[in-house]
């Protein structure tokens, strides 16, 4: 046996893909709804201006977009790596408000009523 590389694998290079964004829409939302159908998945995004509690007003959607499953799992796979990839770096990304919340201080808030 020999410790060569076979042919076929020595000839494989990297392949890349050409990208036009030119014509992408930017948009920014803190809500999404993902629904679905036999072949397709829906992911709705949209902007919540009341992100804590209930919202009492509709939450208008205003971007759609609907892909196999294949391309959704696709998908899933490159958020959870870039999330790993932010939280190796930042610190884990807490979900839950609750936690997230800092509980504010009884001296704090007394020197704020103080300084009124």
């Amino acid at each position: 046996m020999s410790n060569e590389v076979p042919q076929q694998a020595q000839q494989q290079a990297p392949q890349v893909i050409q990208i036009n964004d030119e014509k992408a829409v930017c948009g920014y939302a803190n809500f999404c709804r993902v629904s679905g159908a036999p072949e397709e998945m829906i992911i709705d995004f949209g902007l919540n201006p009341q992100p804590v509690g209930i919202p009492t007003t509709p939450i208008q959607i205003s971007q759609r977009v609907v892909m196999n499953y294949y391309t959704a799992k696709r998908m899933l796979q490159a958020l959870q790596l870039t999330l790993q990839r932010h939280e190796a770096t930042f610190g884990v990304i807490e979900v839950d408000l609750a936690r997230r919340a800092r509980p504010a201080v009884q001296g704090e808030a007394q020197n704020a009523e103080n300084q009124d």
